[in-house]
């Protein structure tokens, strides 16, 4: 028995599902971060898309700037350039070489999901969506970056033009972000199999299985897999949809049918 041959009879044989209380805890483990990665694809993919509508978005906007530079420590714009507020689903963007905005302006602009930018006189600065994730995470939620200290220095609006054509992102990063969605979904379905695994176990003792708490972890980590799979899909035409009462409860059904062939004690005597 190994964990592909349990990964067919999750789909189409339930009965024999019983079978799963034989494997190593460790197999079990990583059939559990496999399921994971399952839960993790349509959440990587929103990822990824929100990331192309930036660059896009970004493309959109560079094609906008004027003829500026970055020197000195100042935005030097050509003398009829006006600053501007350019708005698109993801980012609202601000070009202020006249020193009219600030980088609260800017974080007043951002609203919803959508990330505050702005090229203003003195600075680069960035507003977050203010969604607690990013205070957590990286313990603000705007940041300046002066041109005074250099980093900039020397930019112009054909070197950003240049940039936004050519971006792509790279394979490693894809992959950490992966890895860092994969995290929080692999702790959210260890919760969710405690608790079935809590149900599966009060039902083993009620039904007189003889079957340790353990033994009914594995057999309702392998049970998961159709509820996983499904909440998945779900997850790629509706990414707001709440899937762990779907994951507890039809897990929970398939383990009823799992311990149909599981040898039972026999019941005391009166």
């Amino acid at each position: 028995m190994n964990s592909f041959t349990l990964f067919k009879q999750s789909l189409f044989k339930f009965t024999d599902l019983h079978q799963a209380k034989k494997m190593p805890f460790w197999k079990v483990i990583l059939y559990v971060v496999f399921l994971s990665a399952i839960l993790a694809l349509p959440i990587t993919k929103q990822v990824f898309s929100i990331m192309q509508d930036i660059k896009n978005d970004g493309q959109k906007i560079a094609s906008k700037l004027p003829e500026f530079k970055i020197d000195d420590g100042k935005l030097q714009a050509v003398k009829d350039a006006e600053g501007f507020i350019y708005q698109t689903n993801s980012i609202i963007f601000t070009f202020d070489p006249d020193g009219k905005r600030s980088l609260s302006d800017v974080t007043a602009d951002s609203v919803g999901n959508a990330v505050g930018l702005g090229f203003l006189q003195d600075e680069f600065v960035v507003a977050l969506p203010n969604s607690g994730a990013a205070d957590s995470l990286l313990g603000a939620n705007q940041f300046e970056i002066p041109y005074s200290k250099g980093t900039l220095d020397g930019l112009n609006s054909n070197d950003l033009k240049n940039a936004l054509d050519e971006a792509s992102v790279p394979f490693w990063i894809k992959l950490v972000i992966f890895i860092f969605i994969l995290y929080p979904t692999f702790i959210n379905l260890i919760i969710n199999l405690l608790l079935i695994t809590i149900g599966a176990n009060l039902y083993s003792k009620i039904r007189l299985y003889k079957l340790r708490f353990l033994d009914c972890l594995k057999i309702s980590t392998y049970c998961a897999t159709l509820p996983v799979i499904f909440s998945s899909m779900l997850h790629f035409w509706n990414p707001s949809f709440d899937d762990s009462f779907l994951i507890v409860f039809s897990s929970l059904l398939i383990f009823f049918f799992a311990l149909r062939k599981e040898k039972r004690q026999e019941p005391p005597l009166a």
